[in-house]
């Protein structure tokens, strides 16, 4: 099985346009995590609603069969993973996942947050902000300055995961 990478962090921190990177890095597939929420999570997220953990569920599971399913090319999914509770969720479908957490001011996410198209709204940062439970020593993975250029957090997020599984 190829290797499984979730790249993490709160909304605004540069999940997606890294996550991409990796997978093009690894030749792996690319997964927007925000992509496998069920409609009914979209909706209150749109509405500025926070997110229950038992709305976050159905996700996580997804998140965690999607790195399962993902075959020897190896996946890489952007997905918030802001609670240990989140990972351990994620890691019982897809043991062995390395997690990258994108960590940043709040004033630079906040500033990143601001885009057309997202349904995340900037309100919600504080939200997030306050769910957050960076990565414990236990855990595999490895935390990131989102200070620096997408380059760099692509080169240490691969050679991170080769690592771990080499």
């Amino acid at each position: 099985m190829g290797v499984t990478v979730v790249v993490m962090g709160v909304s605004g921190s540069g999940k997606s346009t890294i996550g991409q990177g990796v997978a093009d890095a690894l030749g792996a597939t690319f997964v927007d995590g925000d992509d496998l929420h069920p409609a009914a999570n979209v909706t209150k997220m749109t509405a500025g609603i926070p997110l229950t953990d038992a709305d976050r569920e159905p996700w996580l599971r997804a998140v965690g069969r999607t790195l399962a399913d993902g075959g020897d090319a190896g996946v890489v999914v952007a997905c918030s993973a802001l609670k240990r509770s989140y990972r351990d969720l994620i890691r019982s479908e897809a043991p062995g996942t390395v997690f990258a957490e994108l960590d940043g001011t709040r004033e630079l996410l906040e500033e990143r947050m601001i885009r057309p198209g997202h349904f995340m709204p900037a309100s919600l940062l504080d939200s997030q902000l306050a769910t957050l439970e960076p990565l414990q020593p236990d855990e595999a993975g490895l935390r990131l300055d989102i200070g620096q250029s997408p380059a760099e957090l692509v080169a240490a997020i691969v050679a991170g995961a080769a690592r771990r599984v080499g």
